[in-house]
């Protein structure tokens, strides 16, 4: 396996990713679309989360793909990102075919950023405006760090942020992590120097730290925690594929996924966390070998989805008004 082209799930060809974000609020939108309706489902795995529309996902509903999803900050605010997205897919045309009535399916999922430094004291919530923002901005090409879903994100002892990565399988079949950290836990061994997820690193795309030397899994007190609260927390994540996937199949990739999620945070997957991963596929390659070949989609997205995580924290940059620092200024650069 080898990253795509670009390293980025926009790799999975047809997918396009927009961000919006807002400086002074501290928190933003990013979008997942495609060229046409794209089939989807999740697994959340998280004690916390926070969705819209995620009941049609499941393999039983007869919802047969979705035309946008939405990764947003804000909380429960932040849901609302999906509407300003699915007014603009309307306005286009696009959406789930009724007679002579279309409605886009937007399924979103939301972090809590509403402690962190930004001005959240709005008349007029602006996520429909971000989520509008986000799907007109969405292209192959996207900025990962501060942007987007991950612009007020933060991780237990750094600021998190927006992250993506890709793999080439060797059967040719492309997969795609995006994801917005904002965990309860770390994605920094306990030196503070070091990623979990950096024996799964490829051509030092986040900073080429190395595996940490010593041995051992204990904490540090958490800086978020102290300057926050336990309970403003959740990492969401897209992965991807090119494969033609149902909606089984791609349920099954979403829980594989969440393994990486458990390689580069630690800990992962409390009850103080909405953990979440929407899993897509654009149906550009049919499968072989189904049984192997998921299974090898599913290592891959784990993959992907942990090197997005430390890829989100190394691009991060600081701020006025940051709690917590970077992980590049507190090392050094």
């Amino acid at each position: 396996m080898r990253p795509g082209p670009r390293n980025l799930i926009t790799d999975v060809e047809g997918l396009h990713v927009g961000h919006a974000e807002d400086a002074g609020l501290k928190s933003g939108v990013s979008v997942v679309t495609a060229e046409a309706p794209f089939v989807a489902s999740v697994a959340v795995m998280g004690g916390a989360p926070g969705t819209r529309e995620t009941d049609l996902l499941a393999p039983d509903k007869s919802a047969p793909g979705v035309d946008a999803l939405v990764l947003s900050g804000g909380s429960a605010f932040g849901l609302a990102a999906a509407q300003g997205v699915m007014d603009a897919l309307h306005e286009a045309g696009r959406g789930f075919e009724v007679l002579s009535a279309r409605v886009p399916l937007v399924p979103a999922a939301i972090l809590f950023d509403l402690l962190n430094g930004g001005d959240k004291a709005w008349a007029e919530n602006p996520y429909p405006g971000l989520g509008r923002k986000a799907l007109a901005a969405a292209g192959e090409n996207f900025g990962l760090g501060s942007v987007g879903a991950g612009c007020g994100a933060q991780t237990a002892m750094h600021k998190g942020g927006l992250g993506s990565a890709s793999l080439v399988l060797d059967d040719g079949i492309t997969v795609g992590a995006l994801v917005a950290v904002n965990p309860l836990g770390s994605v920094t061994t306990p030196s503070g120097r070091h990623f979990w997820a950096a024996p799964h690193e490829m051509g030092g795309e986040f900073g080429a730290l190395g595996v940490d030397p010593a041995s051992g899994v204990a904490l540090p007190q958490s800086r978020k925690s102290a300057a926050m609260a336990a309970q403003g927390n959740t990492t969401i994540a897209v992965v991807a594929t090119d494969a033609a996937l149902d909606k089984a199949q791609c349920h099954r990739v979403a829980v594989a996924a969440h393994d990486g999620i458990a390689r580069a945070i630690v800990p992962a997957h409390t009850p103080m966390d909405g953990d979440l991963v929407f899993s897509a596929a654009t149906g550009r390659r049919a499968l072989e070998a189904p049984a192997l070949q998921l299974a090898q989609i599913g290592h891959a997205a784990s993959l992907c989805l942990a090197r997005a995580i430390a890829r989100a924290v190394w691009e991060a940059t600081p701020a006025p008004g940051d709690t917590l620092p970077t992980l590049r200024a507190e090392l050094r650069l």
